[in-house]
């Protein structure tokens, strides 16, 4: 396999197991998947994606079976710079579960301005013009 060619596997892996907040909330709004947050409970209840489910590392065994099979697992961590997303990603891609990892996590979420939630409220911010040109 040349460099080149190995590049483009590369690149086409990334394209085909990482999902951007605009497609994953079109694939959630259509049903075809779900966000998992992969965050502690502290974040979580610091705020999370509006629908999401909560599945924090220690949590990972004991809901794997009830974890739904039907749609994409779409999961998340705080943003960049947080690879939680990734390492229960691998756990849940390795027990046969359909798997992306959202870029940029909940942070690009809320720069985006979708719903989240806390305390039960779930609110929008407005849209930041540098993460997102979408109105």
């Amino acid at each position: 396999m040349s460099d080149l060619d190995a590049r483009l596997a590369f690149v086409d892996a990334r394209l085909a197991y990482e999902i951007d907040v605009i497609a994953a909330a079109q694939a959630v709004e259509s049903d075809v998947a779900i966000l998992v947050d992969t965050r502690r409970l502290e974040s979580w209840e610091h705020g999370h994606i509006a629908g999401a489910l909560h599945l924090p590392k220690t949590a990972i065994e004991a809901q794997l079976d009830a974890l739904p099979r039907d749609r994409t697992l779409i999961v998340y961590g705080w943003g960049p710079g947080c690879n939680g997303a990734t390492a229960t990603a691998r756990t849940l891609l390795a027990a046969g579960l359909d798997v992306r990892e959202l870029l940029g996590g909940y942070e690009y979420w809320v720069r985006n301005g979708f719903p989240t939630e806390a305390d039960g409220v779930i609110t929008r911010r407005t849209p930041d013009p540098l993460v997102t040109a979408e109105t």
